[in-house]
């Protein structure tokens, strides 16, 4: 094993210097203005809009060349590319955001103000030199984002949930609330979405796990993801509706729109934020509610964060088999009493017996979820909820990840096991859908591999 864990640290040693862009003469900035500025007076932006992208990058370069030799700016060939490259990412995409979005080893782009930016790779912060020219600029960016989806982000509205066009999720949050200027987050999404088998690769589940969660998932098992944040809540529901029938209706309620179901059957939902007069807002409880109207075989609700929580277990609970949810939560317990805790905070009153019998009838697996110290994303848990007994809602791991230590270079060292539990309470189903030979084979030959481990 220490050859395979050797080589670990150097791809994440090979980042750190590419984000940092090429250096820049200390005028640098002032010419790119000077020569933007004469471009917008030189082009017309709205026939610029309607070229594809290619046509339109080379009428950018067609100009800007032009007003570089008639200002007789003295730049070398290499200066002249980089003024081009970055006035033609400003017009036509994210400006200095766009050399970080085209790559896939980035997980997180965080922009604190105009001069400073991080991303995470590989599980690991870095800082980049990635700088706007200043505020402003990075304000309008932020606003060609959300305006793209319907949002806007100003002093009115100052906080805002967006996408970029590939699903990538968005959050921005801009002054008077952001003290240095807007401040925003990028949670980019791999274009190839993950699998089961990927998660396998990554040491994130067993392969007797993953199977367990294959039949979980065919089973129609209502499921709650529970995580911290930066875990991987949505990558393992995204995986997890790889194994939704393809003639299921299936109706996704989020904040952003962000799931990626490949099934040919899907109805996607978004929220709306109020408008300037404060009216028109669409909660994800509206969502929940409407989508009960809309025959839907399976319902998911991308976050669960509020009163929608009743809804949810609402559906799950009168034939919506199927269905899942994520939630942040640090464990299966107290996932459980979050759920418990969002539906009391959304003003029903209803006695906390009676929520947590709902509970319990409607949610049959909670999969935890962790990311850890290391950077490194596991499944900690796959937990069975298996009724009530007086008044606490008993649950059954099936899974658990162990930490054991680290090693040399500060991985975490651990292992998946088995709690031994031979028949699950989701057999009956498992077997309804002929699924119970395949069940108790990953789960004695966990049993069989832990037994070999601890010996």
């Amino acid at each position: 094993m220490p050859a395979a864990a050797q080589p670990a640290p150097q791809p994440a040693a090979e980042p750190e210097d590419e984000p940092a862009p090429k250096p820049r003469r200390a005028d640098y900035y002032e010419i790119k203005t000077d020569v933007f500025s004469a471009l917008i007076d030189t082009i017309d932006l709205a026939q610029l809009s309607r070229m594809d992208h290619d046509t339109a990058r080379e009428e950018i370069r067609e100009v800007v060349t032009e007003i570089i030799a008639l200002k007789n700016l003295a730049m070398s060939i290499a200066e002249q590319e980089m003024v081009l490259e970055d006035i033609c990412n400003d017009v036509l995409g994210y400006g200095p955001l766009e050399p970080l979005l085209a790559r896939d080893d980035i997980a997180d782009i965080m922009v604190n103000g105009a001069d400073t930016t991080f991303i995470e790779v590989d599980g690991k912060v870095q800082k980049t030199s990635v700088k706007f020219r200043d505020k402003q600029q990075l304000m309008n960016i932020c606003q060609r984002i959300v305006s793209q989806v319907g949002r806007r982000v100003d002093e009115s509205s100052p906080i805002c949930d967006a996408r970029l066009l590939d699903g990538s999720r968005v959050n921005v949050i801009a002054p008077p609330l952001s003290i240095d200027g807007p401040a925003l987050t990028i949670r980019k999404f791999k274009k190839d979405k993950l699998t089961l088998q990927q998660l396998v690769n990554f040491n994130s589940i067993t392969p007797e796990g993953a199977t367990v969660l294959d039949i979980i998932g065919k089973v129609r098992c209502n499921v709650l993801i529970s995580g911290g944040t930066g875990s991987g809540k949505t990558t393992l529901l995204n995986c997890l509706t790889g194994f939704i029938e393809h003639d299921e209706r299936v109706i996704t309620c989020e904040d952003a729109a962000e799931l990626q179901l490949q099934q040919p059957h899907v109805v996607r939902l978004e929220t709306r934020p109020p408008n300037l007069e404060g009216e028109g807002q669409v909660t994800m409880r509206d969502l929940v509610k409407n989508c009960l109207r809309m025959r839907p075989e399976r319902i998911i609700v991308g976050e669960v964060r509020g009163p929608e929580a009743f809804d949810l277990l609402q559906a799950m609970n009168t034939g919506h088999d199927g269905s899942m949810g994520t939630l942040h939560a640090n464990s299966p317990r107290e996932a459980l009493q979050r759920m418990e805790s969002m539906i009391t905070m959304g003003g029903f009153s209803l006695p906390s017996r009676t929520i947590r019998d709902m509970i319990s009838g409607s949610i049959d697996v909670i999969i935890q979820a962790a990311r850890l110290r290391d950077g490194s994303r596991r499944i900690t848990h796959i937990t069975e909820v298996l009724g009530m007994e007086g008044d606490v809602v008993i649950t059954q791991d099936l899974f658990v990840y162990e930490i054991m230590g680290e090693d040399a270079n500060g991985k975490i060292i651990g292992r998946h096991k088995s709690t031994g539990v031979g028949r699950p309470n989701f057999w009956d189903r498992a077997r309804y859908y002929n699924e119970e030979n395949r069940l108790a084979a990953a789960l004695d030959a966990s049993a069989v591999d832990d037994e070999r481990l601890s010996a």
